[in-house]
């Protein structure tokens, strides 16, 4: 089934993925009456609006930090989030209930408003496809994203409910059983799979990001490659001030459900607090507010779903039934399905880098060749069929050192690149500008050899520059890129005394977007680039 979408009048702000600013593992503040401390996906900011006037009706204050679905996952079965929260409030708890120390930490979850994960399209697009006013499988889809008759951009898996929920619905329903996924059902329908995902032009580590970046490509603000449409959650393309047609595949979908969730630890003062607060949430006059200002569908029977969301009786696909068939499938996607990647880091080892600042640098690199065991680090980590080049730069740029990690076996190169992160030293200036230039010598001819790849560049500094080009010199120099090497997105990493209009700056003209590691550690803001990648 298709829906035609008219533009919105505003779009809803949301914040990325992951918080870039505290870590979220950390407390918000003490456990005081009146408030509940919420470690929660970031989409729910766009709930502030309605968290504000629960504060006047039931005095009852909410105070989020945002993570990762899997980073969070894995700090509530460490039992990390007790230490400074009462709830968890993600999309889905369906992988926390997959994880058996997460599971058994978590309360009776109340479910506040749902959204499926579905494809848009502009309408153009949808009439050339033949789908306009039929129903459309995920087979058909597949099959026409594979012969590139269109492209979309979708987050990543291993960082966003949006991405993960695409993933699992996909190949749920083109494995056609009925029944959860498992790794013999995975194996079946990875050909369908890779021709499904060989279509995305566009990643991100969150659906506010992605959807933002598909605006600015459809403005012609950036660079990068055309992506004709979105998979993402139904609520976020109906935000859209875009027109799309959002297309409902017949044969199901995964839907996000955001069940506010007590923690098993939370103090009865907190229990309290979420009874006031889900009371709250789920009234009549509430839900439709809900509805109306984050457009998405009501979680209680006595209030209709709006006319915008036009197919009521969804399917709902089977998710996996344990938590190594949903990590083998994320893992397959990574490693086998999705379309390879391909990624620069200029990386500042001047001499200000010397001790904590160089040991940070080795340890983010370290983490990212699998030395990282954690559940977020063990999919951030590099790919397999991944292109990895590592440019050190101080007073000029030292010679490109470049590695390409094999599907089968990645274990030696993955040493290779673990030990050259090990020996990297600090010393001298700081030339950012004509080293960074210099990188697309290295990734000129890296696509001209291998052009169908995500290609990326990471620049970590933890100065301003000392060299004899500024940023400027190089704006000129990017303004002059053929659109190939243009549209590549650069992720600057603010570190130590970073100039940050400048970082910004870089990443707006290229299409990317700057990372904060001044208050976390260099390894965090590694493994949320990893998203992007």
């Amino acid at each position: 089934m298709i829906r035609r979408l008219i533009p919105a009048v505003a779009v809803v702000a949301l914040l990325a993925g992951c918080s870039n600013e505290a870590d979220p593992s950390k407390p918000v503040g003490d456990a005081t009456p009146g408030t509940l401390r919420v470690l929660a996906g970031s989409e729910l900011a766009d709930l502030q609006p309605i968290l504000d006037e629960a504060v006047k009706a039931t005095g009852i204050s909410v105070k989020f930090s945002f993570t990762g679905t899997i980073e969070g996952a894995e700090k509530v079965a460490s039992g990390s989030a007790e230490q400074g929260f009462d709830a968890v409030w993600f999309s889905s708890n369906r992988y926390l209930e997959l994880v058996p120390e997460a599971q058994k930490r978590l309360g009776t979850p109340t479910k506040v408003m749902s959204s499926p994960v579905v494809l848009g399209l502009p309408a153009a697009k949808v009439a050339e496809l033949g789908w306009d006013g039929r129903r459309v499988g995920w087979a058909e889809i597949a099959a026409a994203a594979g012969a590139r008759k269109f492209t979309y951009g979708m987050t990543d898996p291993s960082a966003s409910n949006s991405g993960f929920s695409a993933l699992v619905g996909v190949a749920a329903a083109l494995s056609g059983s009925g029944s959860a996924l498992d790794a013999a059902k995975i194996d079946a329908v990875a050909p369908q799979l890779k021709q499904f995902f060989s279509a995305q032009t566009l990643s991100a580590g969150s659906s506010g990001w992605l959807s933002e970046a598909y605006q600015r490509r459809a403005r012609g603000e950036d660079p990068g490659a055309e992506v004709d449409g979105l998979i993402n959650y139904e609520s976020v393309l109906l935000s859209s001030p875009d027109p799309l047609t959002l297309v409902y595949p017949s044969d199901g979908v995964v839907t996000a459900d955001y069940p506010l969730t007590l923690l098993t630890s939370a103090s009865s003062e907190a229990r309290e607090a979420h009874r006031k607060l889900s009371d709250y949430l789920r009234g009549a006059d509430v839900q439709r507010k809900i509805m109306d200002t984050t457009h998405r569908r009501p979680a209680v029977p006595q209030v209709q779903p709006d006319a915008k969301f036009t197919v009521r009786d969804l399917v709902e696909l089977p998710f996996p039934g344990s938590q190594s068939a949903v990590d083998g499938l994320v893992t397959t996607y990574f490693d086998q399905l999705r379309r390879p990647s391909r990624t620069l880091y200029v990386l500042d080892t001047s001499g200000s880098m010397q001790g904590d600042r160089i040991d940070g640098l080795r340890q983010a690199l370290v983490g990212l060749t699998g030395a990282d065991e954690s559940l977020a680090g063990k999919f951030s980590r590099f790919h397999g069929r991944e292109q990895v080049t590592l440019l050190p730069f101080s007073s000029s740029a030292r010679p490109a050192l470049k590695y390409e990690v094999p599907q089968d076996d990645p274990r030696p190169v993955l040493d290779q690149i673990r030990n050259t992160a090990t020996s990297l030293d600090a010393a001298g200036g700081t030339a950012i500008y004509s080293s960074l230039r210099g990188g697309y010598d290295v990734l000129r001819q890296q696509i001209d050899a291998d052009p169908d790849r995500f290609t990326s560049i990471v620049l970590m500094t933890d100065g301003e520059n000392t060299g004899s080009e500024d940023v400027t010199d190089f704006q000129l120099f990017h303004q002059g890129l053929p659109q190939n090497l243009k549209g590549i997105p650069i992720f600057p990493v603010l570190f130590g005394e970073s100039a940050t209009a400048e970082m910004e700056q870089v990443a707006k003209m290229s299409g990317g977007k700057v990372f904060d590691a001044r208050s976390r550690s260099l390894s965090s803001a590694f493994k949320e680039i990893r998203g992007y990648q």
